[in-house]
């Protein structure tokens, strides 16, 4: 067995473990990055850029079935799913391609294999070809991320039923579809679908869809996916799913009633579990609650030199939280002057039509916690860019603390919105008050006036609506 000794080894290559990785070697250690599949892990490769590209595209189509609104006219306006598909791999491929190269630049090592915890400081690596190397290290990070969740009765087969594998990589277009569950990928696959022609239900067990966010972004995202077309169950309950020979019938609880209904294609979006298994956990410190390892503030786990970051420890789930996880945890144990991550700024997108963006806290959230808030609303239809665009569905919320002006929560639903989100985590994380925000100069025309006058809203001084 060869034997190598690191600083840190990071046990997973996501937009975790690479991060870190990366910030490793910038402050000197000697890294490696072990992974046993793809570079840039689920992200990179079978969610976040790949759904993006995939939803680019329905964007085009959908635009593309409403051209008179703008003066222009197509005729035999079609798609072929094999070039979508492609398109999205390769464009997944190429930031893979990219990870590997950023890698090599910072003089971090790359171990084709799967990691596991073998004793103090000690990594076993074993490789495709079923070798094992062991890797010596002071600090080990584990960053083995999640995958999909199923429920007995609920598993996905590959080929009626898909998990959100399959849901990318389609070889032929389904006539009818049914989503169970509304998070941010049931949507997402939603719209994708319903916007390539598909007959879109969701079936979601809370009473209402994108339950994490702002009840009143939910209530209207609802509406919008109603209004082109896509049936919604909330309160509702997927019994089970009958496969025939090219179609599922699936029992659907209303809570008023049972009822069936017959598609192409099932997507399962019902959530998530940390990949604990086989890491060599057991005999060691270190605690797994519901399928993820518990960590305190610098990504600590109970078993001395041994770290967790991100969908491993649990939500937000989110790429960007585990790569500023990964930075914490290196800076931490770097000796550096850091700060613990505080998840109310982190920001969450869906990029679902319309899209929905968000930061800290919701306004029930936030009077739930004590707060005498402050409420502005601002809809899309007041701001000139939106109308300009066509696309002038949705509006901006924000809440303030009425006693200190922070900034508590800001909500988005319309076009673009995960792109200005991030005003709004500058904001919160800047630690500004509606003094600042109003002060600011928002330059016109931009979709960004609808957040300042949303803020002068909370304080009685809107200006354009």
């Amino acid at each position: 067995m060869a034997e190598e000794q690191f600083d840190i080894i990071l046990v997973g290559g996501g937009p975790g473990g690479y991060v870190a990785a990366i910030r490793a070697s910038q402050l000197g250690m000697k890294a490696a990055v072990v992974e046993r599949e793809h570079l840039g892990g689920i992200c990179l490769n079978w969610g976040c850029i790949p759904t993006k590209a995939l939803l680019r595209t329905s964007e085009i189509h959908h635009i593309m079935q409403n051209l008179d609104a703008f003066g222009l006219s197509a005729d035999n306006v079609s798609f072929d799913i094999g070039k979508v598909v492609k398109r999205s791999r390769t464009v997944a491929r190429r930031l893979s391609q990219g990870v590997a190269h950023l890698l090599k630049k910072n003089k971090v090592t790359v171990i084709d294999g799967a990691g596991k915890l073998a004793g103090p400081g000690t990594l076993a690596v074993t490789g495709k070809d079923g070798k094992t190397q062991t890797l010596k290290a002071e600090h080990i990070v584990l960053a083995t991320g999640a995958r999909a969740r199923s429920l007995p009765g609920l598993e996905a087969d590959g080929d009626r039923v898909w998990s959100y594998r399959e849901a990318m990589v389609p070889t032929e277009m389904p006539k009818s579809l049914l989503v169970v569950g509304s998070g941010a990928i049931g949507v997402e696959f939603a719209s994708f679908y319903h916007d390539m022609g598909a007959e879109v239900t969701i079936v979601e067990v809370m009473d209402r869809i994108v339950p994490v966010e702002d009840e009143d972004i939910s209530a209207h995202a609802q509406k919008a996916l109603e209004k082109q077309g896509i049936k919604i169950y909330t309160g509702a309950k997927v019994e089970s799913l009958d496969k025939g020979a090219d179609s599922v019938t699936a029992t659907i609880d209303t809570g008023d009633g049972k009822e069936q209904i017959t598609v192409d294609r099932v997507i399962l979006a019902i959530g998530i579990q940390g990949n604990v298994e086989d890491i060599g956990l057991e005999g060691t410190g270190v605690e797994v609650v519901k399928s993820h390892v518990v960590i305190n503030e610098w990504c600590e786990t109970g078993e001395k030199g041994v770290y967790a970051i991100g969908d491993l420890v649990g939500p937000p789930w989110l790429a960007h939280k585990a790569s500023h996880e990964g930075i914490i945890c290196i800076e931490h144990i770097a000796g550096l002057d850091t700060h613990p991550l505080d998840t109310s700024n982190i920001p969450g997108c869906t990029y679902c039509r319309p899209q929905i963006a968000s930061v800290g806290l919701t306004e029930a959230a936030a009077k739930e916690a004590g707060f005498d808030v402050r409420v502005g609303k601002f809809p899309f239809q007041g701001n000139g860019k939106a109308i300009a665009l066509g696309d002038p569905d949705g509006f901006v919320k924000t809440v303030f603390d009425d006693k200190t002006g922070e900034l508590l929560g800001a909500h988005m639903i319309g076009p673009e919105v995960t792109e200005l989100i991030q005003g709004y985590a500058v904001a919160r994380t800047g630690e500004m008050t509606e003094a600042e925000l109003m002060h600011t100069v928002f330059p016109h025309p931009t979709l960004s006036e609808a957040m300042h006058e949303s803020v002068l809203d909370a304080y009685d001084r809107v200006i354009h609506f």
